[in-house]
């Protein structure tokens, strides 16, 4: 039987990436139906509610930020900051992906940078595919380093037990996914023809397809942006001191009456409440914005997903003891390369921590392997089907960013990859002093 179930896992997650978008949540619950009628115990205990808690309530604050302008306001900052030497946009664009979502918990902030990384590559003589390719990169390994992702979060969970908390996590993930963005960038950075040879943007140029940039427009900050970006900051502020606080690290808090977890749901909650206040924002409103959307749709897929994996995982855990257990200890980097694949598949971050960290962590898995893998769960980019991915390829109207034949032969692989490996190898360096 394990073969058949293996089988519906891999059929539901394949027919879920066909589908795209909210679809792989369906799927996966089409899965666990499978799962169920074909004998294997299906609980509520299996679904990751406190992951999705967590996105939903980040999800309300950034959304109702971007009601009040403050989305906008960001990008407009990064505008600025890209403009300055547009030139070197393979560089600095990743790094503005990278912190605008490790602020904002959501890689999904990368949509309203694109389209001004190919104005400004356009407007310096790049090929807009290289700066696009890293950063949506950027905005994906940068999850692993925001103090407010549910994965972070869900990592440091089930790391904690064993003595190593929330903050030693962040202190490995930020300077380990921030410093593996360099040498990715400079790759891709030699990666494509330079666009006055490549015959795609020539036969686009010709037939008009390909719009001159335009430069810098007038913006106009709408009334209570900054006060959003402010507040919003805030929150985050007070998620992180109050995490250290709590710590066992720290520990002036001992016995608190507020955990982590619920601190960070109150204060986004919060956080939002005060924005639609101070800006004076029609709350019905946010529930049209494009990153609620985006954000309520990851809860689906979340819960599909992880939900089938941990039940599949939990039902066959000793017989992959058993099998995976000496493995994993005598070549514990294939941890890394595991995750890789699995979040390929399971084109979630959090999801992919949720449903195969615990397994490692159960098989023996030490927490500095646990914490050096886990940039792995970054791999989205693999297949060219997720929403950045698919977003960069169509707002490049040079074509110098497309899909090859062969799926695989596109510009974000690359980059991926060696962002990852290089994050994982600085993980490990940097946790053998920190955890």
């Amino acid at each position: 039987m394990v073969v058949l179930h293996i089988l519906i896992v891999l059929a539901a997650i394949v027919l879920g990436a066909r589908l795209g978008s909210i679809a792989i949540g369906f799927a996966g619950g089409l899965g666990v139906l499978a799962l169920a009628v074909t004998g294997l115990n299906v609980t509520m205990e299996d679904i990751p509610f406190d992951v999705i808690a967590i996105i939903m309530c980040v999800i309300a604050a950034i959304s109702a930020m971007q009601r009040a302008g403050g989305m906008d306001y960001l990008v407009h900052i990064a505008e600025r900051a890209l403009r300055k030497n547009p030139k070197q946009i393979t560089f600095f664009a990743p790094v503005v992906t990278w912190l605008m979502t490790v602020l904002a918990g959501t890689g999904h902030t990368a949509f309203s940078t694109m389209p001004v990384i190919v104005e400004v590559a356009k407007e310096g003589g790049v090929r807009p595919s290289r700066p696009l390719s890293i950063a949506v990169v950027a905005s994906q390994m940068a999850i692993c380093a925001s103090p407010i992702s549910a994965a972070v979060v869900a990592l440091a969970a089930m790391t904690e037990p064993l003595g190593v908390g929330y903050l030693q996590v962040l202190a490995v993930m930020i300077p380990a996914t921030f410093l593996s963005i360099f040498p990715a960038a400079w790759l891709s950075n030699h990666l494509g023809k330079d666009l006055e040879y490549d015959p795609i943007y020539q036969e686009r140029m010709k037939a008009g397809q390909v719009k001159p940039p335009i430069g810098q427009t007038e913006f106009k900050i709408q009334p209570g942006a900054k006060a959003s970006v402010i507040i919003f900051g805030i929150a985050i502020l007070i998620v992180m001191v109050y995490a250290s606080l709590i710590s066992e690290q720290v520990g002036l808090i001992a016995e608190p009456t507020l955990p982590r977890n619920e601190a960070i749901m109150a204060v986004m909650l919060t956080a939002a409440t005060i924005i639609v206040l101070v800006a004076k924002i029609p709350a019905a409103d946010i529930l049209g914005t494009q990153v609620f959307r985006s954000g309520m749709s990851a809860c689906i897929c979340v819960l599909g997903v992880a939900w089938l994996g941990t039940t599949l995982i939990n039902a066959y855990i000793e017989d992959i003891q058993s099998l995976s257990g000496g493995i994993l200890e005598k070549f514990p980097w294939l941890l890394a390369v595991v995750l890789f694949f699995a979040a390929a598949l399971l084109y979630s971050q959090a999801s992919t921590t949720k449903t195969l960290m615990p397994a490692a962590l159960a098989l023996g898995v030490s927490p500095l392997t646990a914490i050096a893998a886990f940039p792995a769960v970054s791999a989205l980019f693999v297949l060219p089907t997720y929403p950045t991915l698919l977003a960069a390829v169509e707002m490049d109207d040079t074509g110098s960013t497309r899909i090859g034949k062969a799926v695989f032969n596109h510009p974000f692989l690359i980059p991926g990859v060696v962002s990852i490996a290089c994050s994982v190898l600085l993980g490990y360096l940097l946790g053998a002093v920190i955890v």
